[in-house]
């Protein structure tokens, strides 16, 4: 009862403000009237009595402030009326205002859109449920994701401390909706991805471990709600209809919610399909090959209670099982765990480090504002010297007049951030609907939230409070005397202060400057790197044949086409045909042995090479040069020896030097001997920092794969050729799904986070 009357006394004070200032006003008024009243009845004139009264009173403001205060309840008056001078103030001075905030506006800016990006990619990466208990299986010392398919059911029926461990897969396929076919990015997930991750279906249903019978026994897919809402126009009867993946027929059993995309950061797939019906899609099945490593990820819950290092313990136990059990397979069992973030924990210490470097950049950028802003609020203050000196003359404190200070500092601190944030905002959401590369599902989920507006707002509020504060000692040594005679003693403090100010600016934009030239000189230099083949005047042709549903030799008479028709394109010097391109989309590998080892498990390997299935022009369609012995020819067929091609860094380890290559003989894991019958020149293979890396160059037809990417060497227009080859290539299959790009094109995925980071610091 005490606290409610405390209340309603205090609300009393606040809703009769103009009455108990009208009280105080004449209570003062009275005290003064009294006094003059005496002094006139001593001899004074009522004028000089009423002067000598006032001036014996002191400062009636400051009076009326002491008695407010007193009666308690004057924080909020006095603040909304510090609030009125400041605004009046800086509407006096729009040139400084716009300045100030435009300053401020770039600094917060700046912050809020770094700090965005972190929170996406590492504080909060994944929107699933219960995201603080998932972790990612990784294997051995490399760290490596990657497992097969019959080790992940090992994994996820003999361990004992996750609820339900997921396996899935990346794959394109070619989706057929009635109309032109076009490529399609899949997640490929075991039966119990849906329900592991705690996820519930936005319409229809979600497939289930229970749906899984075997090989090819769930024809399932699950479309996102992207693909819904953009392919199928929201059409709730999508719902048991047959959809075509790569010519196959798939029932859509429901849509995924609008904020799932999957566990792999920025990839947004179109659908979820059972892994169990791999070979549907990809052609190869591989799902009892223990020896084959092409699941993408494993990944799981904790359950309650366990701890990481017991969760490491039981599954490295599983580890020297599979060890045991299958010596040829599975070596190196031991395992890590790791937060999902890029992919799994591949953003890797060089990303964070590089996003707590743009932070801490970021804050230098604020803290230079800052400065900038004290040494404008320092001279400042001394152009204003006088009419403080005034004030404190009439009698207002210092405390006053430090507080109506701080009060105009935050209010164009708060007013910069609020144009800051509101330009940030609008390039996040410009971020996040980026799509960088044209044929992968990449988006980057950066869309501001709470944490955002929160450190937006806390940074506005300490960078007021920081350049408000530099003529803080300026005001409390002011002499009100000296100024109104017209002389200053503050002088040589405010040079001095001034020019510390300007120092630290100097020396955050030195660093700022020599960051982003850095940064351009490595992009410089990256640019142009030894690639191991020209990118110039060539195009790319992307595809999948399994997309186009074709299967088993039809795949190499296909391809052995459109090499044919494309050669026949007027201006086209030559064509060259392979699995996959260095620095494209990622290579396949292989373990290595030397010719004379026998025992061919994993520890015994030479090296681990990159791999790539060519067809006998691709080397001079890619502008790679051969350096010693032949390249691949039509006649390296099926029947014929085995024989590859491969680079110098591949035959100084297996053979020791480049000269005892050509002729000699090396194995693979399933035992075949490879006969050496060329050498080409080093290259980069999967990125362009990558140390030397071994490669091996088999001939298409003795390594077939539909995949298929066609390197297309001309001198004519880009434009004018792409356009060329799709026309010729949609003569020859009107339902097959093709992507046309040049040569240079294809490096934008290696050369992205190199971009963006010389675009970020040169902004900054």
């Amino acid at each position: 009862m005490k606290l409610l009357a405390y209340f309603r006394s205090l609300a009393a004070k606040f809703l009769h403000r103009d009455d108990l200032d009208d009280e105080v006003e004449e209570e003062l008024r009275s005290h003064i009237q009294s006094r003059a009243d005496d002094l006139e009845r001593s001899g004074l004139s009522r004028a000089e009595a009423e002067r000598r009264a006032g001036l014996e009173f002191g400062a009636k403001e400051r009076v009326k402030e002491e008695i407010q205060e007193a009666l308690g309840g004057n924080f909020l008056d006095t603040l909304l009326q510090d609030v009125r001078v400041s605004l009046r103030v800086l509407r006096k001075s729009p040139g400084f205002l716009t300045v100030t905030v435009l300053t401020l506006a770039l600094g917060i800016g700046a912050n809020a859109v770094v700090f965005s990006v972190i929170n996406a990619f590492i504080l909060h990466p994944l929107n699933v449920p219960k995201a603080e208990s998932l972790y990612q299986l990784e294997r051995g010392k490399d760290k490596a994701g990657n497992f097969s398919y019959p080790d992940y059911l090992d994994l996820r029926d003999r361990n004992r401390s996750f609820d339900g461990l997921i396996a899935w897969n990346v794959t394109a396929v070619g989706l057929d909706t009635g109309k032109d076919p076009y490529r399609s990015w899949v997640i490929e997930t075991s039966g119990n991805y849906f329900d592991a991750l705690g996820i519930q279906p936005y319409l229809g249903r979600l497939f289930h471990g229970s749906d899984e019978h075997g090989l090819n026994s769930a024809p399932y897919a699950v479309l996102s709600y992207e693909c819904w809402h953009t392919h199928f126009h929201d059409d709730p009867g999508i719902v048991g209809r047959t959809i075509q993946l790569s010519k196959q027929p798939f029932t859509v059993l429901g849509v995924a919610p609008p904020d799932f995309h999957g566990v792999l950061m920025f990839f947004h797939p179109d659908l979820f399909v059972p892994i169990i019906n791999r070979e549907q899609i990809d052609g190869l099945s591989q799902l009892d090959e223990r020896g084959v490593r092409w699941v993408f990820m494993v990944m799981g819950h904790l359950k309650p209670g366990v701890t990481r290092a017991r969760a490491i313990a039981d599954l490295n136990s599983i580890g020297s099982y599979l060890e045991k059990s299958y010596p040829k397979e599975d070596s190196n069992m031991t395992f890590s765990l790791a937060k999902p973030s890029f992919y799994g924990d591949y953003l890797g210490p060089a990303v964070q480090g590089f996003l707590a470097g743009l932070m801490l950049l970021a804050g230098l950028i604020l803290l230079a504002a800052c400065a900038n802003l004290g040494s404008l609020f320092a001279a400042r203050a001394a152009d204003r010297a006088r009419e403080v000196a005034l004030r404190l003359a009439l009698g207002s404190s210092r405390t006053r007049i430090l507080r109506q200070v701080f009060t105009e500092a935050v209010l164009i601190s708060l007013i910069g951030g609020a144009v800051g944030l509101w330009g940030s905002v609008l390039l996040l959401h410009g971020l996040s609907a980026w799509r960088p590369f044209a044929n992968w599902p990449i988006q980057v989920p950066v869309n501001p939230d709470a944490n955002v507006y929160l450190v937006a707002l806390l940074l506005a509020l300490v960078s007021g409070f920081l350049f408000g504060a530099v003529p803080v000692r300026q005001i409390l040594r002011t002499n009100a005397y000296e100024i109104v005679k017209g002389s200053s003693a503050i002088v040589g403090q405010r040079i001095t202060v001034r020019d510390l100010l300007l120092v630290v600016q100097i020396a955050i934009c030195a660093v700022l400057v020599t960051s982003s030239m850095v940064a351009v000189r490595g992009l410089v230099r990256s640019l142009h790197n030894d690639f191991g083949f020209n990118p110039e005047n060539a195009m790319l042709v992307d595809t999948d044949l399994m997309m186009g549903g074709y299967r088993g030799e039809g795949v190499r008479k296909m391809q052995r086409r459109m090499i044919e028709v494309l050669q026949a394109i007027p201006g086209v010097e030559s064509v060259g045909l392979a699995d996959s391109v260095p620095l494209g989309d990622g290579a396949n590998s292989a373990i290595v042995f030397t010719d004379k080892t026998t025992d061919l498990r994993p520890a015994n390997a030479a090296t681990e090479a990159a791999m790539f299935s060519i067809s006998p022009d691709y080397f001079r369609a890619d502008g790679t040069s051969l350096l010693s012995g032949r390249t691949i020819t039509w006649h390296d067929d099926k029947p014929a020896p085995r024989v590859a091609v491969v680079n110098p860094v591949f035959a100084r380890k297996i053979f020791g030097s480049v000269n005892n290559a050509i002729g000699a003989y090396y194995k693979l894991r399933d035992g075949s001997r490879i006969q050496v019958v060329g050498i080409v020149e080093d290259g980069k293979y999967n990125s362009l920092t990558e140390n030397p890396t071994p490669a091996m160059f088999f001939p298409i037809l003795q390594a077939p794969t539909s995949s298929t990417w066609l390197v297309v060497r001309s001198s004519r227009d880009p434009l004018q050729l792409g356009s060329a080859i799709r026309s010729t290539l949609h003569d020859l299959d009107a339902g097959l799904p093709i992507y046309i790009q040049t040569r240079y094109k294809e490096l934008d995925a290696i050369l992205f986070g190199a971009r963006m980071a010389t675009m970020a610091l040169g902004v900054l």
